[in-house]
């Protein structure tokens, strides 16, 4: 199976890949998303603002996040995160590989290789090593595209909604093995001329299963809810949406919610990402009578969209 890194990204828009993982311990976490068209770069939005979307090219703002979480106690959860975006110069994009300056993403055999040699930012720290994704799920048995808006303009593709994941890091020591997750998301326009804000989480169950749950608020005022079972034998089935349960809202005044059993109050965890306009979170929740961890993802587009949200944004994301 080909990831499809290659895969044509028109003008204003964008595709990302998306991996999270945790340790078979639950001490570690880790995420890692590499944009084409990089969704959350100020450097993106003001030249499509200047420009227009339609003359904008999005592989000049290439970038690979990657972060890495303490779950182990009640600090803050991020102990290294880089984001630096790239021009098309420094960017190599073919079927199976893509890189970014030092960093890339390559799908071999029947693996995804994910090599980091970033500088973390606001207080420089070197992130150096490899990190290795193996499906547990067979991804051929899914390889289709969900739409998110109503339209077919921003889609949603599970790709590995089960894997195994090892850790080997030179910059910071750090190795570890546990379960992950991979995914695909790719539109042609701009995510803020489609949605207000989104939901999204993914649990593993006891059976080797995984779920995955959308609530998206498009920006015409329609709302989405999605909820698929991704089974070990590769089976993707649609489940009934769950009660919808309100989650305290971050330090920044984000909106966190998620679908649980009806008689489950979901607790977050731990708080791994805290911006202003977007919070990833680890979840205590209950589905299919099963108390469980979901990685969860709070996304405002609407804060985003508002030029001084973006203007605080560059200490995080630099540019080369």
């Amino acid at each position: 199976m080909s990831i499809r890194f290659d895969r044509a990204v028109p003008n204003g828009g964008y595709a990302w890949w998306y991996v999270d993982a945790i340790s078979d311990d639950g001490n570690h976490g880790l995420a890692v998303i590499a944009f084409v068209g990089s969704v959350f770069s100020p450097y993106y939005a003001w030249a499509r603002r200047k420009h227009g979307a339609e003359n904008v090219d999005p592989g000049n703002h290439c970038a690979i996040n990657i972060a890495l979480y303490d779950l182990s106690n009640d600090k803050r959860g991020v102990n290294a995160w880089a984001m630096t975006e790239r021009p098309k110069e420094k960017c190599i994009r073919t079927a199976t590989v893509f890189q970014v300056g030092p960093s890339s993403l390559e799908w071999h055999g029947n693996a995804l290789t994910i090599k980091i040699d970033e500088r973390c930012a606001p207080i420089p720290r070197r992130l150096r090593g490899n990190i290795k994704l193996t499906p547990t799920i067979a991804v051929e048995a899914h390889d289709h595209s969900v739409a998110i808006d109503g339209g077919g303009n921003h889609l949603w593709q599970p790709l590995a909604p089960s894997a195994r994941v090892s850790l080997n890091l030179d910059q910071p020591d750090l190795a570890w093995h546990g379960h992950g997750y991979l995914d695909s998301n790719r539109g042609n326009a701009p995510l803020e001329s489609a949605f207000k804000s989104w939901q999204w989480s993914r649990a593993r169950l006891s059976d080797g299963s995984t779920v995955a749950l959308y609530d998206v608020q498009h920006k015409s005022g329609s709302s989405l809810q999605l909820a698929q079972r991704y089974l070990p034998t590769g089976q993707c089935e649609s489940i009934p949406t769950s009660a919808h349960c309100a989650l305290p809202t971050t330090s920044w005044g984000i909106a966190r919610a998620t679908q649980s059993d009806g008689d489950c109050a979901p607790t977050i965890v731990k708080t791994l990402e805290n911006g202003p306009f977007y919070a990833r979170s680890l979840l205590s929740t209950e589905l299919f009578g099963e108390q469980i961890h979901a990685m969860h993802e709070s996304l405002s587009l609407t804060r985003f969209a508002n030029p001084a949200v973006q203007a605080m944004l560059p200490f995080r994301m630099p540019r080369w």
